[in-house]
């Protein structure tokens, strides 16, 4: 059982400071130098939407309206069959750099991602959500990128703005994010980002081929891209701000959903992957969808072997880990806020809980081409 204990704790380790120390001593040796640029490219955008009525109009706007030659600027949207007044919000939109298209039949978003970008004309393809807050400044320093040849995609990163109305879900998912940036940088010092943000990426329109109907887009592309041999980077200062859930279940069923589609897209495209992506894959992404796995060892060894003093305070630790979270959680559940030391720990096992599910889920069949948008996470940014 001790055995068990170290091949837990391990486990855990390396998944969350290993592999980030591991990237940081790897630089050393294959780091790369892109070479930016000030020349602008010509951008399509693409935005795929399904009931996003409270968020379609002031984003297009906000889009058509950033800091980059209008000739130059593409903004295509595709509703995705939906049945509120998103189509009529579209319909009021009258600028000739502006075009969108419905899909009669609900096909879900990759689906309608494909549809656009057939229809794009620009040399490259700019993803971003309905509900995603974009500064106008944000395109051109991620294009600057695309001045070396060798670079076939640019991602950035979402951040919350929920500010005064910050809850535990948006305190843990700020941490969260914050620690998936550090990440970033290191692979993009490699120019190797794994995955990109799906509110806010960028690539070659001339290495795009059409997406999985069941698979996350900013997963698949990248690793379509990355298996090309172009580079992958992160620019830090682009930043997509969007207000987080305030609802668990809302989190658990995205954490969910994510997770699910990511082990499809593992399988599906276990070609594309070798060398050192594949490694990347396997530390930053399937170890730890699995730390479940390693937090049980734990626990159950710690039980086991309660009567060493040492692992016994190792079992009191993890029973005050457990006892902060289920505050945490029944703080949520009488509709109040917790601080951040009960926050923490729940949205910690809440996203290893949900990983694991949907991880069964779709080993068990269930596929993701559609799904609900989490709507407590809507209708916040126009006024901001």
């Amino acid at each position: 059982m001790k055995i068990a204990f170290w091949v837990g704790a391990g486990w855990l380790f390396y998944v969350y400071a290993g592999y980030p120390l591991a990237l940081w001593l790897l630089r050393w040796f294959r780091a790369v130098y892109p070479v930016t640029s000030d020349e602008l490219p010509t951008v399509t955008v693409l935005i795929s939407a399904r009931n996003e009525e409270k968020d379609i109009e002031w984003k297009v706007r906000q889009t058509l309206q950033w800091n980059y030659p209008a000739e130059k600027l593409q903004v295509l949207v595709a509703s995705d069959a939906s049945e509120d007044r998103t189509d009529e919000l579209l319909q009021s939109i009258h600028d000739s750099r502006f075009q969108f298209v419905r899909m009669p039949e609900r096909v879900g978003k990759n689906s309608a991602l494909n549809r656009l970008a057939r229809m794009a004309t620009r040399e490259l393809l700019f993803f971003t959500d309905a509900n995603s807050d974009i500064d106008a400044d944000c395109l051109r320093r991620m294009v600057r990128h695309f001045g070396d040849g060798r670079v076939g995609c640019v991602t950035g990163v979402e951040e919350n703005s929920n500010g005064e109305d910050a809850d535990p879900l948006s305190t843990g998912g700020n941490t969260y994010l914050d620690y998936e940036s550090s990440i970033n940088r290191l692979e993009s010092q490699l120019g190797s980002v794994l995955v990109c943000d799906g509110s806010i990426f960028c690539m070659r329109r001339s290495l795009y081929s059409d997406v999985r109907p069941e698979l996350a887009n900013d997963l698949e592309l990248p690793l379509r891209v990355g298996h090309t041999g172009a580079w992958v980077l992160f620019e830090p200062s682009a930043r997509s701000r969007e207000h987080a859930t305030l609802c668990a279940r809302e989190e658990f069923s995205r954490r969910k959903r994510i997770c699910g589609q990511g082990i499809l897209a593992m399988w599906s495209l276990r070609r594309h992957l070798s060398g050192l992506r594949a490694w990347q894959f396997l530390s930053r992404k399937l170890l730890r969808w699995f730390s479940l796995v390693p937090m049980v060892m734990i626990f159950v060894a710690s039980v086991a072997s309660r009567g060493d003093r040492w692992f016994a305070g190792a079992l009191a630790l993890q029973l005050v880990f457990v006892a902060l979270a289920t505050v945490g959680w029944l703080t949520i559940w009488q509709g109040k806020k917790p601080g951040r030391v009960f926050a923490l720990p729940f949205y910690f096992l809440l996203v290893n809980i949900a990983a694991v599910n949907g991880i069964v889920e779709a080993i068990l069949g269930r596929r993701f081409a559609v799904w609900d948008i989490a709507h407590l996470s809507r209708g916040r940014q126009g006024a901001a």
